[in-house]
């Protein structure tokens, strides 16, 4: 099964660029303001608009009001939503944009919660870090998230690098990827070299080498 990539974060159009010429079939904007990736809804237009149609284009937000997120979806015209804070999911679903929920497996019953979500909002399994909410290089726990991936398709963030991306693919089987911190050298600054080593990773992968 090919595993998809998600490259989050992007804040320069040279690496959302590079990200898609490698083969990303999702880019991330965050617009939570206290994230070191943050970026404007003008600059995010602006690198939206040079995005193939193809490859999607994802806004993330951390417990931001329907109206605001409704607002930047129109705006940026994202193909996607990504719920990453303590919102309940149930405020979002009355759109026709695709949903994403970040889940934290700190326990068996957050398995049980992550596979109740409505069946069009896809689980993205992240490290269960309360305060920076993603991109903080933690592993998330790879036990339960291949028990939730046994039960529906999933996203699998949290901590992913060229060095276990492999393995961590082999474990969860999720349906995409979702890097950040693990193809950077700054925050929001994406490395050529990281990004490169990772899509070849999860090509040989895919190849089954």
């Amino acid at each position: 099964m090919k595993v998809r990539v998600k490259i989050c974060g992007i804040t320069r159009a040279e690496d959302a660029a590079l990200a898609v010429e490698l083969g990303a079939s999702a880019l991330g904007f965050v617009f939570w303001p206290d994230s070191p990736r943050c970026v404007s809804v003008e600059h995010a237009r602006e690198i939206a608009a040079m995005v193939p149609p193809f490859v999607a284009r994802v806004g993330v937000f951390v417990d931001a009001s329907p109206e605001e997120v409704a607002r930047i979806v129109r705006a940026v015209r994202l193909d996607a939503v990504q719920l990453h804070g303590d919102e309940p999911v149930g405020r979002y679903l009355s759109w026709d944009t695709r949903l994403i929920k970040a889940v934290r497996l700190d326990s068996d019953d957050a398995v049980d919660r992550a596979a109740d979500l409505p069946v069009h909002v896809t689980p993205l399994v992240d490290a269960a870090y309360m305060i920076r909410r993603g991109g903080t290089g933690q592993i998330a726990d790879w036990d339960r998230a291949a028990a939730l991936s046994l039960r529906r398709p999933i996203m699998l963030a949290g901590g992913l690098v060229a060095d276990n991306v492999i393995g961590a693919i082999r474990k969860v089987r999720p349906w995409a990827v979702d890097v950040s911190s693990g193809v950077e050298s700054a925050p929001g600054v994406k490395s050529a070299e990281r990004m490169t080593q990772f899509f070849q990773a999860v090509s040989n992968e895919a190849m089954g080498q």
